[in-house]
């Protein structure tokens, strides 16, 4: 007699969204056509939003999304440990990219970057994170 084995179902971690819509839903027009702008350069051309674990996604997010607000701010970067240096390395790209290709950040106010780059982390958290339908961001042995 052959006995037959059921999978397991992978063990999944505690797993706190912080966004449980989509965080730009409600902007204005213009907002969300240059967070768009924004968003539609990271989900092209950077590797960083592919990890495979929510946690790691949501440090890189803010890590390397904030160190570009303050580079387009032309704020002073700290990097005191090698892994904020490797966000700053991205953050220096995106900078770039984002000067050369959104020309409306030039006449944009510091705080006026700071509040678009804030709702494209959260964006870009609900994108990659919270709003995915991926389930293996919350397997506990990733």
């Amino acid at each position: 007699m052959s006995a037959v084995k059921k999978s397991k179902a992978p063990a999944r971690a505690k797993y706190d969204r912080i966004h449980t819509s989509n965080p730009i839903a409600d902007a204005d027009p213009v907002t969300k056509e240059r967070i768009g702008q924004l968003e539609h350069y990271i989900m092209k051309n950077c590797l960083w939003q592919f990890n495979s674990r929510g946690w790691d996604r949501r440090k890189q997010n803010a890590g390397i999304l904030s160190k570009t607000a303050q580079l387009l701010c032309d704020e002073t970067v700290e990097n005191p440990t090698p892994m904020e240096k490797c966000y700053w390395v991205d953050a220096v790209l995106l900078d770039e990219a984002f000067r050369e290709r959104c020309l409306w950040l030039r006449g944009m106010a510091k705080e006026e970057i700071k509040r678009i780059m804030q709702l494209l982390h959260a964006r870009i958290d609900w994108v990659t994170i919270d709003g995915s339908l991926n389930e293996e961001l919350t397997v506990q042995n990733y």
